[in-house]
């Protein structure tokens, strides 16, 4: 998937990724205030999250049940300087879970992802919109 996309387009673009997905372990790139907090959110509304989700980042992860009852992680690693941090709060007890687990700088911690991830590349572009590649 390579699209470009506005804002008013995050419910379809959030579709899209659920149902392009390979797995549910999805890592987002991209630079600071490109939009992956944004996309995360619209992404647990359609997984059917009731909770405003917002981005965990001093808590190193957030948990949100939807409707149906599942579980979804959304971890924001920015702050992660070392690897053993997120090891030590049991990060990979997630992401093998068979939950969603929605990952904002998955580079902080390249070692200890699931080789199957699904890398999730964001490109704000010069006339407002964003590219994604999934």
């Amino acid at each position: 998937m390579n699209k470009n996309y506005s804002l008013n387009e995050l419910n379809l673009i959030a579709g899209d990724i659920i149902k392009n997905a390979q797995n549910k372990v999805l890592l987002f790139h991209g630079d600071m205030g490109v939009g992956k907090t944004t996309l995360i959110k619209e992404i647990c509304k359609v997984l059917g999250v009731e909770d405003v989700a917002h981005s965990p980042t001093f808590s190193l992860v957030n948990e949100y049940q939807t409707k149906m009852n599942n579980t979804v992680y959304h971890f924001d690693f920015y702050r992660i300087e070392e690897e053993e941090e997120a090891y030590d709060m049991g990060v990979e007890d997630y992401l093998y879970s068979d939950n969603w687990c929605l990952i904002e700088w998955p580079e902080n911690v390249k070692n200890l992802l699931p080789l199957d991830a699904v890398p999730i590349k964001i490109t704000l572009l010069e006339n407002g919109q964003r590219n994604i590649q999934l």
